[in-house]
């Protein structure tokens, strides 16, 4: 099978609108949740998100074509375009014909469903439907758009396995080039889900934190007081292209794919298994994949949302798979980004490139009281970046219905 390389990133964030903003802000411990601005939220139990900032879709796409994108797919063009800037293409000297779009969003065009069916709830019962309502709306529109704009004619789909998502869409991007279907594929997810439905619905499901007086320190993964995730919004692109093909054209690697892990809970509509059986699995997977011994990993981007029942979980499963691997890092960006969910995977794989190429890893921040359960097990990187040798970098999703998805990168070495 084929190598295949990360080439380019793009970041579309709570914590900054590029790669490079976005990664400086997680190693200096930057917090992105503040009350949402979005809508009123004076009767919701929640108050606050991780909302993108200093972020106007018009300054990247003309008006007329912003109207017919929902923003999770304005999101995703944007991120992509930094992505294919960084990776230095030119898709005029390519085979586009080889080249592909395989993307993920866990709810597609909320926003727009939600506009649009209040609107006519509100009304005299007429109809008056946008003739963009069904192609802003859909999830799979998004791998389409990018398609288009950029005149991509190999493999095309759409991923969705909830907060799991944009890691699917990696794995599978990985496995089409490795198979030789395609010399390149652009993957990752966004998402757009701020608004009345999804915080209400979440807030129904008793996910979300409540801690309303302090929105910066809400999202704390690993500590006992944790009391639910804070919901962000955003994108994350990843280039991925064959070793061959990324030589050939003389591209920036920035890292090495080699393994995806895909698994299930089996167990709960919304929780993880108690004992972590999915995670556990969906980490075997990805090791074996890779032909690597849980020894090799010297960094893991934790799911860890900040729930009470999932991050413990997670951690069982990680001392079953680890063990007292004491070179082990672990560290939860969630912390500091909001939970993205169907972009969570391509933004944190984003994190564990850099991780890869900087020997950085990041911090987990806000935990105060740490769970005695784990904490003289793992280093949690706790309130500060690290700096050691990072050789390879795992990265955990997992989403409602219990799926689960596992990435890990290497270093580049020729």
């Amino acid at each position: 099978m084929k190598r295949v390389v990360v080439t380019g990133t793009g970041a579309l964030t709570p914590l900054g609108n590029t790669s490079n903003d976005f990664w400086n802000a997680l190693l200096k411990g930057v917090s992105g949740a503040a009350p949402i601005t979005y809508f009123d939220t004076t009767k919701f139990k929640t108050k606050f998100a991780c909302e993108l900032k200093d972020f106007n879709a018009l300054n990247f796409i003309e008006k007329s074509e912003a109207r017919r994108y929902d923003p999770f797919t304005q999101y995703a063009l944007i991120a992509v375009e930094e992505a294919r800037i960084n990776a230095a293409i030119d898709f005029e000297q390519l085979n586009r014909n080889r080249i592909g779009v395989i993307w993920g969003s866990g709810n597609g065009g909320i926003n727009t469903f939600q506009q649009q069916v209040t609107e006519f709830a509100l009304g005299d019962g007429t109809p008056r439907f946008s003739p963009f309502f069904i192609p802003k709306m859909i999830a799979d529109i998004a791998s389409g758009v990018i398609s288009i704009r950029y005149g991509l004619r190999g493999v095309n789909f759409t991923t969705m396995s909830a907060c799991a998502t944009s890691n699917t869409a990696i794995i599978d991007a990985m496995n089409y080039i490795r198979w030789n279907k395609a010399d390149m594929i652009i993957t990752g997810g966004s998402e757009a889900p701020i608004n009345e439905s999804s915080v209400g619905g979440f807030n129904a499901a008793k996910a979300l934190s409540t801690r309303n007086d302090s929105p910066a320190t809400a999202s704390r993964p690993f500590d006992t007081d944790r009391d639910g995730f804070v919901m962000g919004e955003g994108a994350g692109a990843l280039i991925l292209e064959s070793l061959d093909h990324a030589l050939q054209r003389n591209a920036p690697i920035l890292a090495e794919i080699v393994g995806g892990g895909m698994a299930a809970d089996a167990y709960h509509l919304t929780n993880t298994h108690p004992e972590g059986e999915g995670a556990y699995l969906g980490m075997l997977a990805a090791l074996e994949d890779a032909g690597l011994q849980p020894s090799d990993i010297d960094y893991l981007n934790a799911h860890a949302t900040s729930t009470s029942v999932g991050d413990a979980s997670e951690l069982i499963a990680s001392k079953r798979v680890f063990g007292e691997n004491s070179k082990l890092h672990i560290s939860a960006t969630k912390s500091m980004t909001g939970h993205l969910l169907g972009a969570a995977g391509a933004v944190e794989s984003i994190a564990s490139v850099k991780a890869v190429q900087e020997n950085k890893i990041p911090p987990t921040i806000n935990v105060q009281n740490p769970d005695p359960a784990f904490k003289d097990i793992f280093d949690l990187t706790l309130g500060k970046a690290v700096e050691k040798e990072v050789n390879y970098a795992m990265n955990n999703t997992f989403g409602f219905g219990g799926h689960i998805a596992t990435t890990i990168f290497k270093k580049y070495a020729p």
